[in-house]
């Protein structure tokens, strides 16, 4: 028998001020007057994955790649594929088509020149390819883009395109090489609710996780994917004053978040996306499905 693909271990690489929910409290042009915390949280999410031997996908911001190079190639010669976050973490559906395009190839480029290799993967900040910003799909894959993960199929104040795939697909019948990897979600009592990722994973209990992951690959039939950010591994980040439910989403959970990675890694196998896309039998293994048609 054949064994079953790994799930995906990925890694959002941004520091805590940069998250969409602090845009408010933290205006870009501040963002090189704070102290970095990134070290810090990206030393916890390397050791766990080194510990576990499991290699990954780190999604790098271009203003990371500029200001910490040493930090992205010591990413890449820990063994972890890396992908674009976007320059300075702006939303997709605010940007046009064009600006998108040059903040993708300066993106790029950052990566590129801090750890000398490419990166032909990329995740939208905030999950922000929803239906109000699918043109992006095509752009990436004109761009050189292989493999997206950028299309949450829930229903979210801020992103998600419910009823879209949960597993990996094609998006588009022209471009046959592009892969879309939805972050992973769990059927339960004829609703789609988010698991394995960011906040959900820091505050669900590990059983529910565990539970959410065995039920996507024995009874789905597919690879999760999961996803974390450096900041989710370092507790004695600053306290920022923000809206209660911005600062409860992100602080919940964040003592215990690398004891929970930790027992992930024991309990299932994890790699890095293209690790995965290769389990599967490559692109042309996937169905071709619009998510645009989602109900």
């Amino acid at each position: 028998m054949n064994r079953p693909p790994p799930n995906v271990f990925s890694v959002d690489v941004e520091e805590y001020f940069q998250v969409s929910a602090f845009e408010d409290q933290f205006p870009r042009e501040r963002w090189d007057s704070i102290p970095s915390r990134l070290e810090q949280g990206l030393d916890a999410v390397l050791g766990v994955a080194a510990t576990a031997k499991v290699t990954g996908t780190f999604f790098v911001l271009g203003w990371i790649a500029k200001r910490h190079p040493g930090l992205v190639r010591r990413i890449a010669d820990a063994g972890h594929e890396l992908g674009c976050h976007s320059f300075e973490h702006r939303l997709v559906y605010r940007m046009e088509e064009s600006a998108f395009r040059l903040d993708l190839r300066e993106t790029r480029r950052a990566i590129q020149d801090a750890a000398g290799i490419d990166c032909p993967h990329y995740r939208a900040p905030s999950f922000s390819v929803t239906r109000d910003s699918l043109w992006a799909l095509r752009a990436l894959a004109e761009e050189g883009i292989r493999t997206d993960s950028s299309i949450y199929p829930v229903l979210h104040d801020r992103y998600g395109i419910p009823g879209a795939p949960r597993s990996p697909y094609r998006p588009l019948a022209d471009h046959p090489e592009f892969v879309e990897f939805p972050p992973s979600t769990v059927r339960w009592c004829g609703l789609t609710l988010p698991c394995a990722g960011g906040g959900y994973l820091r505050l669900y209990p590990s059983g529910v996780t565990h539970a959410a992951i065995k039920r996507i690959r024995d009874r789905d039939g597919h690879p999760a994917v999961v996803y974390v950010h450096p900041w989710e591994f370092d507790p004695e980040q600053p306290v920022v004053s923000a809206p209660w439910l911005a600062r409860a989403r992100h602080r919940v959970g964040l003592s215990r978040n690398a004891e929970k990675l930790g027992r992930l890694f024991r309990s299932f196998p994890f790699a890095s996306m293209s690790a995965c896309l290769a389990a599967l039998g490559g692109p042309t293994g996937l169905p071709f499905v619009d998510p645009g048609s989602a109900a």
